[in-house]
């Protein structure tokens, strides 16, 4: 198939994607139809499943197809690894964010920022706290920072200690 051809379905797919769902779904049907390999199909096929359809097992179906076409795309790996926690495939997530950092050209930051989210459901807040300080020395910008920031400050209210009210004795 012509190239051309393929990456515009692939194009229209990504400049539809989330407005115009009915589009999207359109487009990347006719480029997975074209090539089934193509990596940004995949990766923007998973995206739908896992974030508008919240079907997790075909979205972690669709990364790991991306993946396997091409290990180093990186745009897929905070994507999967976000799902895999939604799904609480704990261990899975692990093992990917541990490969995730010997990816060359992926953004560290936010590897440590999933880490963080993969500590938290696990109810470590201690560990989750440290990943997002490490994710925070990786913030290249102000808004990533201020959220890490928020993120910290969040998870350290889980940490304190709730108070107990007291009951007032009634007077006689």
């Amino acid at each position: 198939m012509d190239t051309n051809l393929l990456n515009n379905y692939v194009l229209k797919a990504i400049d539809a994607y989330p407005y115009d769902l009915e589009e999207t779904v359109e487009n990347l049907n006719y480029a997975l139809s074209y090539e089934a390999n193509n990596i940004y199909a995949l990766y923007l096929m998973g995206r739908l499943q896992a974030e508008q359809l919240g079907d997790y097992e075909k979205a972690k179906q669709y990364y790991a197809e991306a993946l396997a076409n091409k290990m180093d795309f990186v745009k897929v790996y905070p994507k999967y690894i976000s799902v895999l926690i939604w799904n609480e495939d704990y261990d899975e997530a692990k093992k990917l964010i541990e490969f995730a950092f010997t990816v060359k050209g992926l953004n560290k930051g936010e590897v440590w920022l999933k880490q963080g989210h993969l500590f938290e459901n696990l109810q470590d807040h201690k560990k989750a706290i440290k990943a997002l300080k490490i994710a925070k020395s990786f913030g290249f910008n102000n808004d990533f920072i201020s959220y890490i920031d928020n993120e910290i400050s969040r998870i350290k209210a889980k940490l304190k200690p709730k108070r107990k009210k007291k009951k007032k004795k009634k007077k006689k």
